[in-house]
């Protein structure tokens, strides 16, 4: 990576003048769209936009990949992102769980992202896990690499949503099938023990993994270890991923505390998808999971009043400014016909495992976990098992 010029360098060469210019428009177009957030849709918008923002920016700057910790797992027996994820859990346990436990801040009831432990939830969180294999990515994964300039993941994400909306048509049929209903910790348990059973959860699995890839390969590599390639210049470095955990956390806090849910990001696909099937003609009212007060009032709002799609743009604009001033952006947009049918498929497969979840890596598992829900811990251990099959489905049909 070339050198890149301090912030408020101005002088050199023409090529570093054109790159802090650069940066600054880019900066400039940025905090442009931020405002008029702010101005144009309210303020609680513009706050989720900028918290958005700021997610993407850890996802891109840590490279806090969830479809990557698993990989790295199941290829590599390496430990180290799966590890931070139990530390960012472990830290929203800690900043969340008293919020849900007090129900309100600053005069915003606060809801949990609590879902039933069923057939539903196990069977959307299998198909979730192959989809993260398939796709290439998880529902913020995919929007980070398609920040990052990977015009393929458009793909996916195209696929991501036509999944969704068919699984919004057959989700009512899955709840019918057995479930042992919703387990909040805090509800059934009280506060305390809900903090002692995520951070033991938390701790026993960090143990495990730490303990499997010492014997695997040694001496692990720590969360807090710093970037092996020191660039000069803004961003240009990653972060380590125990800052990225650490920040995480606390911007599901800050989401919650504004928005009054957690973070999710595949309810907005599976609303861009009604939107689309609306405009084509296509009758929703007629498919119960869209009969909802909710839903038909998100369906009539434009599409920027829906909070959690306001933070789907914000991510992705994140991760964009993140590369441009980084000059870290790499543009990839070619693909095989092998390749775009396994993105195809593996987005339709995120889409439609996420609805029958109720949610994904993000929703149903971190901020489900963060919820003190006992179904987030559910969601990881199958949606684990989800990408143990995609990865052998992957290497069988779609590697040469």
């Amino acid at each position: 990576m070339s050198e890149q010029p301090q912030a408020g360098d101005i002088t050199g060469s023409p090529a570093n003048s054109q790159t802090t210019l650069g940066n600054l428009f880019f900066s400039l177009l940025f905090a442009f769209s931020a405002i008029a957030m702010f101005v144009y849709v309210g303020n609680k918008q513009g706050l989720l936009f900028i918290i958005g923002s700021g997610l993407g920016l850890v996802l891109y700057q840590a490279n806090f990949g969830f479809t990557a910790a698993f990989s790295n797992l199941i290829k590599e027996n390496r430990t180290q992102k799966l590890r931070a994820q139990m530390l960012m859990l472990v830290v929203a346990s800690l900043l969340m769980l008293p919020l849900f436990a007090q129900g309100e801040f600053m005069g915003t009831s606060l809801s949990g992202k609590l879902t039933p432990i069923s057939i539903a939830l196990a069977a959307g969180a299998f198909i979730f896990g192959l989809g993260m294999q398939l796709g290439g990515g998880c529902a913020s994964g995919t929007l980070t690499h398609l920040g990052s300039g990977s015009f393929r993941m458009a793909i996916t994400l195209f696929g991501f949503i036509f999944g969704s909306l068919i699984g919004t048509f057959h989700v009512p049929w899955w709840n019918e099938l057995p479930s042992i209903g919703t387990f909040s910790m805090i509800d059934d348990w009280g506060l305390g023990t809900a903090l002692i059973v995520n951070i033991s959860i938390a701790g026993i699995l960090w143990v495990l993994f730490l303990a499997y890839e010492k014997r695997q390969l040694g001496p692990p590599e720590p969360i807090n270890a710093q970037p092996h390639v020191k660039e000069k210049g803004f961003l240009a470095n990653n972060w380590p991923l125990i800052l990225g955990a650490i920040l995480l956390a606390v911007l599901n806090m800050a989401t919650l505390m504004v928005k009054g849910k957690p973070w999710g990001v595949t309810s907005g696909f599976a609303l861009w998808g009604g939107k689309i099937f609306a405009m084509l003609g296509g009758d929703l009212s007629v498919h119960e999971y869209w009969q909802s007060a909710s839903w038909s009032k998100a369906l009539a709002a434009p599409v920027l009043k829906h909070s959690t799609s306001v933070m789907n743009f914000g991510l992705i604009l994140g991760v964009w400014w993140a590369a441009k001033v980084s000059g870290k952006m790499s543009v990839s947009y070619r693909a095989s016909t092998k390749l775009v049918i396994r993105l195809l498929l593996g987005g339709f497969l995120l889409g439609y495992g996420a609805r029958l979840a109720s949610g994904c890596n993000i929703g149903a598992y971190f901020s489900g976990v963060a919820s003190g829900s006992l179904h987030g811990w559910v969601w990881f251990v199958i949606a684990f098992m989800g990408n143990l099959a995609g990865n052998k489905i992957n290497k069988a049909v779609f590697t040469n």
